[in-house]
């Protein structure tokens, strides 16, 4: 008797795309997650057997039972890096760009979390606040972005989606400018991570399994930062004319002083507030006091000084560092 067996073609369908699904992951970069999927979970792989033979003069066929697999939810992630240049980290905070892709079979959502203590930081920086890009423009904007809470986690993403995610971050006190740092950020698959091959019963879409894939449902990446500081030396001098044209201080001279704010670093200075005292033994000369080449009036008003017989109080503009900012005003030798 001869048996001849015609097998379904999709047969070993599962297996192939979970041995595809994972080798990609293998041999794939990070950023090339495209089509890592494979099979999408909850699908059913149906097939039978037919065979024919031949008994005596009579030619027979027989089918068998029909055998449904469901595929297994597969968890893998994928997380890399968009801010491709170190973000410049000043008084407000520096803003780093990540991508967190789902490389997995079924949707599934990601727990985040930032952490600046990476080793070789020359500072760890300050989290501010994790937001997602909801209208996916690769620009982290407030008040539009959707803010993550401590512990939250992303929406859940379809197989093959990604999303940017926004760290937001500042140089704490202590840090100098040009000092670098980076930040991790990681991601797990909600519904759980582990040994590669790990699964957790039931917990798959559609019912089935769900199951660690080779990333082990965990991935990070990180994303550099660089302080961009300014620090203020402030110097006075004074320059005296007397009656005699001696520069001399007598009674009836005048003195000018002179306060020299000189910025340095990469950075910037807002909000300088310079208060000086007039000294005893002298009287201030109304009018005299200046920023720069111009005069500032006396009274409280628009302009960035005052003055009176206690002293003068200048609020300078923001100042770039390598810049220098002069006050100047005068007073009389009583």
């Amino acid at each position: 008797m001869r048996l001849a067996l015609r097998m379904n073609t999709y047969q070993n369908l599962s297996r192939r795309a979970l041995c595809i699904a994972g080798c990609a992951l293998a041999s794939l970069s990070i950023s090339d997650a495209a089509h890592a999927a494979g099979v999408l979970a909850g699908t059913l792989i149906e097939n039978t057997a037919t065979a024919t033979y031949k008994s005596g003069a009579a030619t027979a066929s027989v089918t068998s039972n029909k055998v449904t697999v469901k595929v297994d939810e597969l968890l893998d992630v994928a997380v890399t890096t968009l801010s491709t240049a170190p973000a410049v980290a000043r008084s407000d905070p520096a803003v780093l760009v990540y991508s967190v892709t789902n490389s997995g079979n079924g949707p599934e959502a990601f727990d985040l979390a930032a952490d600046p203590q990476v080793a070789g930081n020359a500072f760890d920086g300050t989290i501010t606040q994790l937001a997602l890009d909801t209208n996916d423009n690769g620009i982290y904007e407030a008040g539009i972005d959707t803010v993550l809470g401590a512990g939250a986690a992303t929406p859940a993403l379809a197989p093959d989606r990604s999303i940017k995610v926004f760290v937001l971050v500042t140089a704490p006190a202590g840090a100098t400018d040009a000092q670098t740092s980076q930040v991790r950020l990681t991601a797990l698959a909600a519904t759980g991570t582990g040994t590669p091959g790990n699964s957790f019963s039931g917990q798959g879409e559609g019912g089935g399994d769900a199951v660690v894939g080779l990333t082990s449902a965990s991935a990070n990446s990180l994303a550099s930062l660089i302080a961009s500081l300014a620090a203020v030396t402030l110097t006075k001098t004074a320059a005296i004319t007397d009656q005699f044209n001696t520069a001399k201080p007598v009674p009836g001279a005048t003195v000018t002083y002179t306060l020299s704010a000189k910025v340095t670093g990469t950075g910037t200075v807002e909000g300088l507030h310079i208060i000086d005292g007039i000294p005893a033994g002298t009287t201030y000369l109304p009018g005299s006091l200046k920023l720069g080449t111009s005069a500032l009036s006396d009274a409280n008003d628009t302009d960035a000084g005052t003055a009176s017989a206690a002293g003068i109080d200048v609020t300078l503009p923001t100042l770039a560092g390598g810049t220098t900012s002069d006050v100047s005003f005068t007073v009389t030798i009583n």
